[in-house]
């Protein structure tokens, strides 16, 4: 018994053959299944999965350029060139660490012109650019490009690139007409408005440019190239791998582009305001000038940072458009929306004399204003009122007519409405639709004597010069406008009707003859060839109460033929409609008159724009 016992405990031989034998058996299983799994994951890898691993790794190997579509040209109404795309060269920087970039850029920092802080900014551009090339000068010069070229092999990092930019040969003259191009931004990309845009591809911000960014702006294509794994650049495919882009198509507005350049020409010196320019029967806008204004090609490829700030801290808002954005009491001006009313209700007739005569000024209801003329203009009916635009007698008339019939016109008129012009950033302009208009937005009733300031223009009605150049377009074509427009078609809708009879246009350009030709407030611009017809305005400024803005708006045309051309001028600070304004509209009228009819012009100076190196596209 105690044998047997000893057998059952006594420890296995771990050398007895069976032990190395079933030790031997475990080791084969375990092999086979590690060979097992190794080989299902080899064929998952490999047979099963191999398209999906293979595009990862093409993924981290290939990376994609956006390639800028040429945009579209822009013409005016006889096919002048007013923007157009041509080939220039950019300098871009390989994505690497910050001490390589400072050394890549040292050896051509003095011919770029790029200090500390511009090498800075690529840097901090660099850091954000997930591995692609960054942009150091967007537009080189026909001399950078040359020297950049002579030493091309020993500069590092740097590559020149081939891309369509955007020109504007008239340069600050048509600023705000086209508008500029940069890249879109973050929260322009999310919105609907720019679907299937993609990062770093340029659109038109303002102007025609945005307007009609669809038309012009085209397609962008596709660029592959080889990256490592820092995203560094190793090397670009064949053309015929890569997607093309498809070119924006043209666009031909109404504009003249001599008329818009001599404008900006015969604009005063250092003044602000706005030029607009339309022909009556049509709504086409010949000339839409805006002063200060800018050089849009300082957009081009980007703007500095140092131009940007400049002109957006400039107190003179060279940015904004003051032809469509830019609101004025329209002073006078707007006595003739006045004037017609009183004609149409039967209130005045043509001689009808006022029984309060102007002797500088009036009382009623508790306050007494004042005519422009001191010592007032004495007894007179409604054409001699116009033509020397008489407050007293508007006065008067406006009483007559009552707060609520001048708020009810207006508005029917439009003069609360924008006109619908194709140009972003139009404003509505300001005008009472009624007493409760006044309790909503000052929370006071107007008093009696508030009809008085309404009558001349003044008061709460603020215009833009695009909205008294269609007021004034229904005036010269029969008392109906069109819609303004600045691109060219054929099916435009009328925006203004005024609907009012012939004898009350037939008044109101007897009037408006008057103060041009009869010793009226312009008689100093009558032009020798044509026909002006005109009305001047002052209007309050509440900036300086003693610098008022100066207007004129009016039509000419061939004597005894129909209008041609309406013009509507603003000058800022400008005090005297007949001295600061008047003159700029004759002149401009009389350009697209001699234009139009074959006389002599007088010469007009293009503006001295550097052309970009390479060729048109």
């Amino acid at each position: 018994m105690s044998r047997y016992q000893d057998l059952r405990l006594r420890p296995a031989d771990p050398f007895h053959p069976h032990s190395r034998r079933q030790r031997s058996l475990s080791a084969v299983m375990a092999i086979v299944v590690m060979l097992g799994l190794l080989g299902s994951a080899f064929f998952r890898t490999q047979i099963v999965h191999s398209g999906e691993f293979a595009l990862r790794a093409d993924d981290n190997r290939f990376d994609v350029l956006p390639v800028p579509a040429p945009r579209g040209a822009i013409y005016d109404r006889h096919g002048e060139l007013v923007a157009e795309t041509v080939t220039g060269y950019s300098l871009l920087v390989d994505p690497a660490p910050a001490d390589s970039i400072r050394a890549w850029l040292a050896p051509v920092a003095t011919m770029l012109a790029l200090d500390s802080a511009g090498v800075q900014d690529v840097i901090r551009r660099s850091l954000t650019s997930k591995g692609k090339p960054v942009q150091v000068v967007p537009h080189l010069t026909f001399e950078q490009v040359s020297r950049l070229e002579e030493r091309r092999e020993p500069l590092r990092g740097l590559t020149m690139d081939r891309s369509p930019i955007r020109r504007y040969p008239a340069g600050a003259a048509v600023a705000h007409v086209v508008g500029y191009v940069l890249e879109i931004n973050d929260r322009e990309l999310q919105s609907p408005a720019f679907e299937g845009y993609v990062q770093g591809q340029h659109i038109g911000k303002t102007g025609i440019e945005r307007q009609y960014e669809r038309t012009l702006g085209g397609k962008p294509g596709a660029q592959f190239i080889e990256v490592n794994s820092r995203g560094q650049v190793l090397g670009r495919f064949a053309p015929t791998v890569n997607d093309p882009p498809e070119p924006g198509a043209d666009v031909r507005l109404t504009l003249d582009l001599d008329l818009q350049r001599y404008a900006h020409q015969v604009w005063p010196a250092g003044m602000r305001g706005a030029v607009v320019a339309m022909t009556p029967a049509t709504g086409e806008i010949l000339a839409l000038y805006s002063a200060p204004s800018y050089d849009p090609n300082l957009f081009v490829g980007g703007i500095r940072a140092q131009d940007w700030a400049a002109l957006n801290r400039d107190p003179a808002r060279p940015l904004l458009n003051r032809a469509v954005a830019g609101i004025y009491p329209p002073g006078s001006t707007w006595k003739l929306a006045t004037a017609i009313v009183g004609l149409e209700r039967g209130v005045v007739t043509p001689e009808y004399v006022m029984p309060v005569a102007c002797t500088g000024g009036m009382a009623y209801a508790g306050r007494y204003s004042r005519c422009h003329k001191r010592e007032g203009h004495g007894r007179q009916n409604l054409i001699q009122a116009i033509a020397n635009s008489c407050n007293v007698y508007f006065y008067q008339l406006g009483i007559r007519l009552g707060l609520d019939v001048l708020a009810a016109e207006g508005t029917r008129l439009g003069f609360s409405r924008p006109t619908g012009v194709d140009m972003p950033g139009e404003r509505a302009g300001t005008f009472p639709t009624g007493k409760k208009w006044y309790v909503d937005r000052f929370g006071w009733r107007p008093p009696p004597s508030e009809v008085m300031n309404v009558s001349i223009g003044q008061g709460p009605n603020a215009q833009t010069p695009l909205r008294m150049a269609q007021f004034f377009s229904a005036l010269a074509g029969g008392g109906t406008a069109r819609a303004p427009h600045m691109l060219m078609r054929r099916q435009v809708p009328v925006e203004t009707d005024l609907r009012v009879s012939k004898q009350t246009l037939q008044t109101v350009w007897q009037g408006m003859a008057a103060v041009v030709e009869a010793g009226g407030t312009a008689h100093a611009v009558e032009l020798a060839r044509f026909k002006l017809y005109g009305k001047t305005g002052t209007s309050q400024n509440s900036a300086d109460a003693k610098k008022p803005h100066a207007w004129f708006t009016g039509f000419a045309g061939r004597r005894g033929g129909d209008p041609e051309i309406v013009v509507a001028v603003v000058v800022e600070f400008g005090e005297s409609g007949s001295r600061a304004a008047a003159p700029v509209a004759a002149r401009i009228a009389e350009y697209y008159l001699n234009k139009k009819h074959g006389f002599a012009n007088p010469p007009v100076a293009a503006e001295s724009i550097a052309d970009p190196v390479g060729r048109r596209e």
